[in-house]
């Protein structure tokens, strides 16, 4: 088995995460998350985003959803492994997981 090989997601996990990113808006805030600064330079960070991620309040201002259903969301992104939750005092900061993200790239890749 090479490295490659090792990297590969199993069927379960690679199909948990795609069921996790076919919902637009989840896909949406993943690419959000790809570049944290930019995408949410009018909010002034709570915490250091490339440590701890962004505030969940930023996300569901950015996406002008309701909170419960962005919570929602962003629980789905994270039982799936594709973002990591952080608390700050009383808020919550999401980061994606850029390592599972890249495996999920290298997995579709491979034979299927």
């Amino acid at each position: 088995m090479s490295v490659r090989d090792e990297e590969l997601l199993g069927a379960d996990e690679l199909l948990d995460a795609l069921k996790a990113l076919a919902n637009p808006v989840r896909l949406q805030v993943m690419e959000w998350l790809r570049n944290p600064e930019a995408e949410f330079a009018e909010y002034d960070p709570i915490a250091d985003r490339a440590e701890v991620g962004v505030c969940v309040s930023h996300i569901q201002g950015k996406s002008g959803l309701a909170q419960s259903t962005i919570s929602s969301y962003m629980a789905t992104l994270e039982r799936a492994g594709l973002v990591t939750s952080t608390r700050v005092g009383k808020y919550t900061h999401y980061k994606r997981n850029e390592d599972l993200m890249r495996r999920v790239g290298e997995s579709l890749k491979g034979d299927l």
